[in-house]
């Protein structure tokens, strides 16, 4: 701890999901400079899907401002008026969180930084070690992954960000105090009385949202889902979560589940909250659930920070890893196929053939694979 320090200014871009994956290092930042106050430069909102970083950290006692400006802008004025907002605050340590654009990209912001008058830089990535999410042997670690990586698997986001950041100290990523988002009473009343609506029974949480085309499993792929959820946990009530915007494909979705209900002429509660809830009353009300599921999007990692076990459905867009829920009791179906690693977030060539691929009765395995471990 230094307590010399009175300014950090943590440099973090993103919305919801890449919040969450960075809580960690959040914390540590608070750890390593408790008594200094310590502001974010970020971009909110993303997109209108997209919930800012302010709606996930509101609360964590990591952040106390923010400094905001539009992600990728090149604009001389914009830049000079960010540059002299932040000369005017004066921080003494920059925190470096942002993903890895490339080396001249760091290097570039490196400049910016020390134009702005800050001395210490920590965790800018200007190395290739420091770019990268290391290669790590061997498929022991993760045999919640259903499709086979026998070669090996990345480093996780989470795990990249706090190793740049190591100076400061142990993020201890296993520890869930560390992705701890120091939920509010309110929220969870909140939640609490939202739940309600499952009449006390067992919740599944799902989310079919996400901001990308080659993220997306499908809408019908949903439906005959939450069909054979049903019949196979009829005990359990559904819960949808997401954006308000995604309130109709969740709807969709739900109509496979209450079909079965309907035709074995029982009860087996819906509750749609798409639009009701905000980021941190959505994670309140996923700690409650008994599993969750969904796409590679911001609910997933909220649903892992709160330690709900989570079975998520991934395209291979990404490298098998980076950006998967992080813990041990996730399930994770993954099809790498020969274009994995594509990046793309628009998918139209190959059809989006590695998360078109999954199966139904894939993702039912893992979920039997959390709710009836033994």
């Amino acid at each position: 701890m230094d307590s010399a320090i009175k300014r950090v200014l943590i440099y973090r871009l993103g919305s919801l999901g890449d919040t969450v994956v960075a809580l960690p290092a959040f914390h540590l930042v608070a750890q390593a400079f408790p008594e200094a106050e310590r502001r974010l430069l970020t971009n909110f909102p993303v997109q209108a899907k997209a919930a800012p970083a302010a709606a996930v950290l509101e609360g964590t006692g990591t952040v106390s401002g923010y400094f905001c400006y539009a992600k990728g802008s090149r604009n001389l004025i914009e830049l000079a008026r960010l540059w002299w907002k932040i000369v005017r605050w004066r921080p003494q340590v920059l925190v470096y969180l942002a993903s890895a654009r490339g080396l001249e990209s760091a290097r570039r912001d490196a400049r910016f930084f020390r134009l702005c008058g800050i001395k210490r830089l920590v965790g800018v990535p200007l190395n290739k070690d420091m770019q990268e999410n290391r290669w790590e042997p061997g498929s022991g670690r993760l045999r919640a992954v259903t499709a086979p990586q026998e070669d090996g698997w990345f480093e996780p986001e989470a795990a990249r960000l706090t190793r740049n950041v190591a100076e400061l100290g142990d993020a201890s990523l296993d520890d869930p105090a560390s992705w701890d988002l120091r939920l509010t009473e309110a929220e969870r009343k909140r939640a609490d009385e939202l739940m309600s609506g499952a009449n006390g029974r067992p919740a599944i949480a799902v989310s079919v949202g996400t901001k990308l085309q080659a993220n997306d499993w499908g809408r019908d792929n949903w439906r005959a889902l939450l069909a054979r959820l049903e019949e196979i946990y009829p005990s359990y009530a559904l819960v949808l979560v997401g954006a308000a915007d995604e309130r109709e494909a969740s709807e969709y979705a739900a109509q496979g589940w209450r079909e079965v209900v309907a035709a074995q002429k029982k009860t087996a509660p819906v509750v749609n909250l798409c639009g009701v809830l905000t980021p941190r009353q959505s994670a309140a009300l996923l700690a409650r659930a008994a599993i969750f599921l969904g796409h590679d999007s911001g609910p997933v990692h909220l649903a892992a920070a709160v330690q709900t076990p989570c079975v998520a459905i991934y395209s291979a867009r990404n490298k098998p890893r980076m950006w998967f829920p992080y813990g041990a009791k996730h399930r994770v179906v993954y099809h790498r196929v020969d274009c994995w690693g594509c990046g793309l977030e628009t998918c139209t060539i190959e059809q989006k053939k590695c998360i078109a691929s999954i199966k139904v009765e894939e993702v039912v395995a893992e979920v039997k694979k959390v709710l009836e471990p033994h």
